[in-house]
């Protein structure tokens, strides 16, 4: 399982051999693939709205418009190349019920879903992924005890038990993030425990352990970076279920609390105005779905990438 393959080439001398990085292939091949270059393009434009929102956004998320201009509650957007009369302050997407510009939470709660997103899935990761190596790897009762817990999590439906640990530690964004983190972790220690077994019996895992390896630098430098393949994929996929069940969490009012501007929450806050004022929950409902679909569209272009069977396609 080294990281790279050999590729025949054809020079002036006749066939020769290269040695090409498995990586460098998989980035080659996920190029090829339109849906996860356009999930790349949405997540690049969608990190760089995050990353300057505070110079793109035309008014602070948190600043309340009334006394600064004459607007009033749930106002319909206005755009002056549209039409909008000129003495009319500008808002693009319109005013929330609480009198503050919405473009402008929409832009901050980039922000806040993609940290959601990568921190609830990074912690996962980390604790999935050392119980899942300690389990395929020891077996015998450190995989019984471990996995039957995992079975216990699994058992639950996930956003369900996010809500009863939130309900029980207390509504608040963190609470929430750690409580998407737990019931995440199943999923990725049995990726790795079935990656782990796969990898542990080859043989140059038999020849670090003939060399005198000890079980730390067996696991940890030889089995674990050659079972990250399917890591990396769940990974992708599970930031996407992330910021989804944390929109549903601030729906509910467990989640980031006002004034956040987390699309989940402005959905929750404006859900009674869907026909009165349907732009105040159309556009947070389309960046969480935009979000996720370019999560999903890179995560399945990353899946076929890395799949050892078209590892020598074209």
């Amino acid at each position: 399982m080294d990281q790279e393959i050999k590729i025949a080439t054809l020079d002036a001398e006749g066939i020769s051999l290269k040695s090409v990085s498995l990586w460098q292939v998989t980035w080659k091949r996920l190029f090829r693939r339109r849906s996860a270059v356009v999930g790349m393009i949405v997540l690049g434009i969608l990190v760089l709205i995050a990353l300057t929102a505070q110079w793109i956004a035309p008014y602070d998320p948190l600043k309340v418009l009334i006394g600064v201009e004459k607007v009033k509650q749930r106002q319909a957007p206005c755009i002056h190349l549209l039409g909008c009369p000129a003495d009319q302050p500008e808002h693009i997407v319109g005013i929330d019920g609480n009198v503050r510009d919405e473009f402008s939470r929409l832009l901050y709660g980039t922000r806040v879903s993609l940290w959601i997103g990568l921190s609830t899935v990074t912690f996962a990761i980390v604790i999935g992924t050392v119980l899942g190596a300690l389990s395929g790897y020891f077996g015998g009762w450190v995989d019984t005890v471990i996995m039957r817990v995992m079975d216990v999590l699994l058992a639950f439906p996930s956003l369900l038990l996010a809500i009863a640990i939130v309900t029980v530690l207390g509504p608040g964004l963190i609470n929430a993030l750690l409580a998407i983190g737990i019931v995440s972790i199943p999923s990725y220690a049995r990726v790795v425990r079935a990656s782990v077994l796969s990898v542990r019996e080859m043989d140059f895992v038999s020849a670090t352990r003939a060399l005198g390896g000890s079980d730390f630098q067996i696991l940890f430098g030889r089995i674990l970076p050659n079972a990250l393949t399917p890591l990396i994929v769940q990974g992708t996929l599970g930031i996407a279920t992330a910021i989804l069940d944390a929109a549903a969490l601030s729906f509910l009012g467990l989640g980031a609390q006002p004034p956040t501007p987390e699309w989940g929450a402005m959905l929750g806050s404006e859900r009674n105005q869907v026909f009165s004022a349907p732009h105040l929950v159309f556009y947070p409902g389309l960046a969480i779905m935009i979000t996720v679909l370019a999560f999903n569209l890179l995560g399945d272009g990353l899946r076929d990438a890395l799949d050892p069977r078209l590892a020598h396609g074209g």
